[in-house]
């Protein structure tokens, strides 16, 4: 922060999310991460990671879950950068979703969307804050999203050993 003509100017706070899910067998265990940073002057100033994992589950549930806890853990009503490299997730809320809330959600051949508690969790998540959605190339070299495909990948870990926790 500094001072400019009597004017006290606080720098421009980004948020940035990265958000992974991981499954081993689909379904099987689990697990999701998230990287939250705080980005002010093009450095990262704050940042958080979250992970956990489940004993039975599917990759799609885990992609899902770990863009909730990402806007779920934001305090107050906030600007949002989530990147994912889930396809399932970019379409469902960029393309899919409007069209299961008109059609009283169910898909476009009138099934059932699978997965619905979890995007009508997301979806509600995404009407409290301003999110821009990106679509990142997974195992590609971009560090974010190869640290929170770590931290869903170790996650998952204990859960595929013995059956779990």
């Amino acid at each position: 922060m500094f001072c400019q003509s009597g004017y006290l100017h606080m720098p421009e706070l980004r948020l940035v999310a990265y958000t992974d899910g991981a499954c081993s067998g689909n379904p099987g265990p689990g697990g999701w991460g998230v990287l939250l940073q705080a980005i002010s002057d093009g450095k990262v100033v704050k940042e958080r990671e979250l992970s956990e994992g489940e004993k039975l589950t599917t990759n799609n549930k885990m992609e899902l879950i770990a863009a909730i806890n990402a806007l779920e853990t934001l305090e107050h009503t906030s600007e949002i950068t989530i990147f994912t490299d889930s396809k399932y997730v970019m379409n469902g809320i960029q393309t899919w979703l409007p069209g299961w809330k008109k059609n009283n959600w169910k898909t476009s051949s009138k099934k059932p969307v699978k997965n619905k508690e979890l995007w009508k969790q997301l979806d509600e998540l995404c009407q409290q804050h301003k999110v821009d959605w990106n679509w990142v190339k997974g195992h590609a070299g971009n560090i974010g999203n190869e640290r929170v495909d770590e931290l869903a990948r170790s996650a998952m870990e204990p859960y595929k050993k013995n059956n779990g926790p």
